[in-house]
């Protein structure tokens, strides 16, 4: 039989997710094991060969394995990576530092600026100069590029080179001539160019993109060669994916050159995972809620994709302040992140006594106190083990117990004796903190996008997700959850349904009415050339390529731009009024009006290339159980409503047209399901849980 089975691995803070399928036997398997953050790999390894195991499959079964991370941006957050110089053109050696000569926080005296990645001294200039049309009005002076690498390399020891010269995004000659020089000189050194990994306008942007990429590049190639050494060792000869910030899937080579590509590339599997499972079961509007072992993570779903932009900021000095960061000019989906997890600690606030929840967190090590592994702060999930929603002896399948004992007194002496209350509020306290906090980012990202949460479904997955999600969709008012069979590990089947995809970009800066439409056309079919190369590599079939374009366009005078998508890939003058059109329904649909006869120009020409994902029959491959689906009682705890007698459900017993009424919790091996008392649950045909809520 050939090689047809395949594996999505979603390496987290806390827990790393595996999902197995394999069509030709009509198989799902699933697993979880704690994130090894010392090397992720070690985790990886250990959990493929145990799904291995567990399903009597060889390593030579494995036609493909698709990974995500949050390598690159710990790497980023930490500070982590290496030691990175840069050459930039004579005079602008501190543009990266100035940035946009805004302060994120006009108030704050004392304003903390986001550090950048390279230090001063480690900037070094190089003649050169091109004007804004690509004309050279200075030649590249060879000697002095040869000076500045010699002494970024030789005497400062930098292990990787970025190169930004300020018009590269609209010829970028100069830069690929330095990086030849260079190259001949020292063939082993990592080095970016900022016309290859971000070929926009706005220096600023584009030159932070590429010191950003060139700072992760070489941890994140030893990574993935470890990676693939170890897999290889296995005796897996199938290929190696990997999932970038858009949502799309790519080669290693790809995720090799364009690292900061990756940046998002864990949260993103969870955002397809959620389209997919929306398009199943024919919803149009939904809120994807993923909540793992550190953080929870919010996205917009409409019409079966979950919404995209085109920058983003890492590191952020305040986490939810905008401007606080470096910024980024990456294909991301469009999600909040907030650091509202499982492992997140709760504590006491010594100056104003009132408890607080994350986003601090423990993490994989220690952990949790009540997974005995040198915990000793209490955390969320502690806190949905003294009220009940988890079993101490079924957690992960009975894989490891609880200590609800060492909960239980920490939860009693370091919280409720300093609040004043007993253990059980304090646990409550700690719950209903957590889900606040979600649901103001929730309801602040809704309004932000002109949305109402009351008009969406909410689809729930990720270790914490289902416990928390009813609550978390009575206060944003939202009457239906769906939780999906496999909850737990849904972001690592995103990456089975996930397809091969790239978005590429040119910049080219002109009103509508005078565009070089020549020039255009000719963007798009490099665009077209770079991006069929890509999803080759990436395993697509170029017949099934779909090529989208679009434009990011504003008023003449604007400062920022909205993407308007084009009518086809060689626009020309005919199109113009099309084109217009297409812009004023974007500005419109946007800003809720839009001005007639007013200047229009293009700034950016942008191209989303993908290919047809694949389906996973999650429901086939997975039959329900034979026998009494209800294996019990349990008492759990639920605010308004004390300590309610739930029954407890075997989630992979529950058949579809199943239906009950809460309380109840529902067990599945990675996580629980838990149903307030007055929802109605019903099983669908492809045996997700839905969740109708009682707003009352």
């Amino acid at each position: 039989m050939n090689a047809t089975a395949r594996i999505g691995v979603d390496v987290g803070g806390t827990f790393t997710d595996f999902v197995l399928h394999d069509p030709a036997r009509n198989l799902v398997a699933t697993g979880k094991r704690l994130t090894t953050p010392d090397d992720p790999s070690e985790a990886i390894v250990a959990g493929i060969a145990r799904l291995l195991e567990e399903t009597g499959l060889k390593p030579g079964d494995l036609h493909s394995i698709v990974h995500g991370t949050t390598l690159v941006t710990n790497t980023i957050i930490e500070r982590t990576g290496c030691k990175v110089g840069l050459l930039t053109t004579d005079g602008f050696r501190d543009s990266i530092e100035i940035g946009r000569e805004i302060r994120y926080d006009l108030y704050d005296l004392f304003l903390e600026a986001p550090p950048t990645l390279v230090p001063r001294h480690l900037r070094l200039e190089v003649p050169e100069r091109l004007d804004v049309q690509g004309q050279i009005l200075l030649p590249l002076d060879e000697a002095a590029l040869i000076a500045a690498a010699r002494q970024l390399v030789e005497v400062e020891k930098v292990e990787a080179l970025a190169i930004g010269f300020l018009h590269a995004w609209r010829d970028p000659r100069h830069e690929r001539r330095a990086a030849e020089v260079i190259r001949g000189l020292y063939p082993d050194l990592p080095m970016t160019l900022s016309s290859a990994v971000a070929p926009e306008i706005r220096e600023f942007e584009r030159i932070s993109t590429a010191c950003a990429n060139a700072y992760v590049q070489p941890r994140m190639q030893r990574y993935l060669a470890k990676l693939e050494e170890s897999l290889a060792a296995m005796g897996v000869t199938g290929a190696l994916y990997v999932m970038l910030s858009g949502g799309g899937i790519a080669s290693v080579q790809e995720a090799k050159d364009y690292p900061i590509r990756l940046i998002e590339s864990g949260p993103a599997a969870g955002a397809m995972a959620a389209s997919w499972l929306a398009q199943r079961a024919g919803l149009d509007q939904v809120i994807s809620y993923d909540m793992g072992g550190t953080t929870a993570k919010m996205c917009l779903i409409q019409n079966g994709a979950p919404d995209r932009k085109f920058d983003f900021e890492a590191g952020r000095v305040r986490r939810f302040q905008k401007g606080s960061g470096l910024p980024l000019k990456v294909s991301v989906v469009d999600m909040i992140e907030i650091g509202a997890g499982g492992g997140s600690i709760a504590r006491v606030d010594p100056a104003s006594g009132l408890m607080k929840v994350g986003p601090r967190s423990a993490g994989a090590k220690p952990g949790p106190i009540c997974y005995g592994r040198g915990g000793v702060e209490p955390t969320v999930t502690d806190s949905d083990l003294v009220l009940g929603r988890l079993d101490p002896a079924y957690f992960l399948g009975g894989e490891m117990a609880l200590d609800l004992p060492a909960v239980t007194r920490a939860v009693s002496g370091d919280l409720s004796a300093k609040l004043g209350v007993s253990a059980d509020d304090a646990a409550l306290g700690i719950r209903r903190i957590v889900d606040e906090t979600m649901a103001a980012a929730t309801r602040m990202h809704m309004a932000e996008k002109g949305r109402d949460p009351r008009r969406f479904t909410l689809i729930a997955f990720g270790g914490a997700g289902p416990v928390h999600a009813c609550d978390l969709a009575r206060l944003l008012k939202i009457k239906r959850v769906l939780v999906p069979l496999g909850a737990g590990v849904a972001s690592a089947i995103g990456f089975l349904v996930a397809p091969p995809a790239t978005d590429l970009v040119r910049s080219l800066v002109g009103r509508l009415e005078r565009l070089d439409w020549a020039k255009i056309a000719a963007l798009y079919a490099e665009m077209v050339a770079e991006a069929r190369g890509l999803l080759l590599g990436a395993g697509a079939d170029p017949a099934d390529i779909i090529y989208k374009p679009a434009a990011d366009m504003r008023y003449v005078g604007q400062g920022f731009e909205i993407p308007v998508p084009m009518p086809s890939l060689t626009p020309g003058k005919l199109d113009a009024a099309a084109i217009e059109q297409n812009f004023l329904a974007a500005y419109r649909e946007r800003f809720g009006r839009a001005l007639d006869g007013l200047p229009i120009e293009a700034l950016t020409w942008r191209l989303a290339a993908s290919a047809p994902g694949r389906d996973i029959a999650m429901e086939g491959a997975q039959q329900a159980e034979a026998g009494e689906a209800q294996r019990g009682i349990r008492r759990a705890l639920f605010e308004g409503h004390g300590w309610c007698d739930c029954a407890v459900y075997d989630r992979y017993r529950l058949a579809p047209g199943a239906a009950f009424a809460g309380p109840a919790l529902v067990e599945e091996r990675e996580s629980t399901c838990v149903i307030p008392p007055g929802a109605l649950v019903s099983v669908d045909k492809h045996r997700n849980l839905i969740i109708e809520l009682s707003q009352s």
